[in-house]
């Protein structure tokens, strides 16, 4: 089993950028397609977006596109989600997850998770 820990959340201005990190333990964190989801106070757990094994294929929820980037790094286990533009509407605790699969979106479809970091974005 794979673990994960988030980092690099915090408080930020509108407009501004955060740099979330993911580090897994283990050596297989290649295997993994790694995802991005949100979860703010009294909503479902929402996708933000997924990156493919080799990081080759990425995909974002249309509420992100175009502000959010993922990336990944095998040889330190770690991926990385780059938000840039950053809205009111973006606070929420933010979680990193694995799945065998590419393509999820969907929370339930994702194996292991780690414990979220909280981001929040002042108006």
């Amino acid at each position: 089993q794979v673990q994960l820990v988030e980092s690099g959340g915090g408080l930020v201005q509108a407009g501004g950028s955060l740099r979330l990190s993911c580090a897994a333990s283990g050596r297989t964190f290649s295997s993994y397609v790694m995802g991005w989801f949100r979860q703010a106070p009294g909503k479902e757990r929402e996708f933000v977006g997924g990156i493919s094994w080799s990081g080759a294929r990425t995909y974002y929820a249309d509420s992100v596109l175009g502000r959010f980037t993922i990336s990944r790094d095998n040889a330190k286990s770690t991926a990385y989600l780059q938000m840039n533009g950053l809205k009111p509407e973006d606070t929420a605790v933010y979680y990193c997850a694995g799945d065998l699969k590419y393509g999820s979106r969907d929370y339930y479809e994702y194996d292991f998770w780690g414990q979220g970091t909280q981001v929040t974005v002042s108006s």
